[in-house]
C-alpha cells in the first residue's frame, strides 16, 4: 500500500484532536511529525514522529502532504508556501480569510497538478449524516425551510488570542459559521443571496460571536445561527418539508471522545447515545409517522480515507478547493449584508 508521508503545521487542538489520531491509524498515511513553536508534544503522543523547529526543517523530510492547521489568518501564506514547494495540501477551515486568497491557492494547485483539500470534517458528524439521509430518502417531501444551529453557552473569551483579536481570520462566522455554511451548501447548493446579522455579545469581546444568516434559494430558505449565550439548547437541525419535519439535537460525540483520548478504532466509534435521536414526523409511503429515528454513525476517518483515494487514485478531494471557495463567497456576502443591512447576492 502506498504511504502518503504527512506533516502537520501545528500540534495544538486541531493537530492533536482532529488530524493526528486519524492519520496515525490509517494504513495509507505515515505521520512524520509537526512543526511546534514552543512546546514539544507530538513525540510523546507518537514516539515515531518528529517535532520540527521550522517549516524548512519539515520540508527537509520531504512530505507528500502538509496539513495547514494554523490560525485562519495564516492559511493563505502557509498553504501557498507548501504548494509552491510541490506538496499536496490539506487546509483547515475556514479555507482562507478571503475569496481572492482561496482562488489563488486553487490556481496554484491546478497549475502544479497538486491536490488541495479543505477540512470541513463536520460533513461526517453523526447528526448531519442522519439529516442528509432523511433528505436523500425524500422522507419530508419538497424541502421548504431548514434551520441549523451551532450554539454554546460560553460567555468567557477564549485563551487562544488569535481567536479573540481583530485579524482577517477571527470571529465565530469564520469559525463555527464555516461548518454550518458548508453543510448547507452540501445539501442545497449555492444560494442566490444572503441576509445576515452579525454581532458582538460577550463583555470585552472585539470579534463577532453571534450571527443569524438567511440563505435565499428559489423555493427554499435556510437559516444558520450560532451564539455563545445559549444555556438551554434548541434542536441544532430543523428541516421542514411539504410532507413533514425532522428535528435533531446536536449529538455527534467524536470531538468529545477525541479530547478524552478515546481510540478512533473503537467498535462504538461515532455512536451517539439514543437520548439524542432526532424526531421524524411525516407522511411517508401513505402512512403518518411520528417516531425517533436511529442516528447514523459518524466517522471523520471517512474524510481521510477519501483524501487517500484522491492522492493515490486521482479521485476528487473529499472537500474540494472550489467548495472551500463557495463557503468563503457566502461569508463575504454575509459580512457585506450585515454591514449594509441589506440582502446581498452571492457571487459564484
Amino acid at each position: 500500500m502506498q504511504k502518503i508521508r504527512t506533516a502537520l503545521l501545528s500540534y495544538g487542538m486541531s493537530g492533536k484532536v482532529f488530524h493526528a489520531p486519524f492519520l496515525s491509524v490509517h494504513p495509507g498515511f505515515e505521520l512524520l511529525g509537526s512543526w511546534e513553536r514552543s512546546h514539544r508534544n507530538i513525540h510523546s503522543d507518537y514516539p515515531e514522529t518528529k517535532s520540527y523547529a521550522s517549516p524548512e526543517a519539515l520540508l527537509d523530510d520531504n512530505p507528500d502532504l502538509v496539513v495547514v492547521n494554523t490560525p485562519v489568518a495564516t492559511h493563505y501564506e502557509y498553504a501557498k508556501r507548501m504548494l509552491q514547494a510541490g506538496k499536496h495540501v490539506l487546509v483547515e477551515k475556514s479555507f482562507t480569510a478571503t475569496v481572492a486568497e482561496a482562488k489563488e491557492l486553487q490556481k496554484i494547485a491546478r497549475d502544479k497538478g497538486l491536490k488541495l483539500a479543505v477540512f470541513h470534517n463536520r460533513r461526517w458528524d453523526s447528526d448531519f449524516m442522519t439529516v442528509k439521509d432523511v433528505i436523500a430518502k425524500d422522507m419530508l417531501g419538497d424541502i421548504v425551510e431548514a434551520e441549523f444551529h451551532f450554539d454554546r453557552y460560553n460567555p468567557t473569551l477564549s485563551p487562544k488570542m488569535h481567536k479573540e483579536t481583530v485579524n482577517s481570520g477571527s470571529g465565530v462566522l469564520k469559525d463555527l459559521g464555516s461548518h454550518l455554511i458548508d453543510q448547507a451548501l452540501f445539501l442545497f447548493g449555492m444560494p442566490e443571496a444572503v441576509f445576515a446579522d452579525i454581532r458582538v455579545t460577550r463583555a470585552q469581546s472585539v470579534v463577532d460571536d453571534w450571527f443569524d444568516l438567511s440563505l435565499y434559494y428559489p423555493r427554499l430558505r435556510v437559516r444558520l445561527k450560532a451564539g455563545f449565550f445559549v444555556r438551554e439548547m434548541v434542536p441544532s437541525f430543523v428541516v421542514h418539508g411539504k410532507n413533514g419535519s425532522f428535528l435533531k439535537p446536536r449529538g455527534d460525540v467524536q470531538e468529545e471522545d477525541l479530547k478524552l483520548g478515546k481510540k478512533v478504532t473503537a467498535k462504538d466509534w461515532g455512536t451517539e447515545p439514543r437520548s439524542r435521536e432526532g424526531l421524524l414526523h411525516t407522511e411517508f409511503d401513505g402512512k403518518i409517522i411520528r417516531e425517533f429515528l436511529p442516528t447514523l454513525h459518524g466517522n471523520y476517518f471517512y474524510f481521510f480515507d477519501a483524501l487517500y483515494g484522491s492522492l493515490t487514485e486521482d479521485k476528487p478531494e473529499p472537500v474540494t478547493a472550489q467548495e472551500g471557495i463557495n463557503v468563503m463567497a457566502v461569508i463575504e456576502a454575509a459580512i457585506k449584508s450585515s454591514q449594509s443591512r441589506k440582502v446581498v447576492a452571492v457571487e459564484n
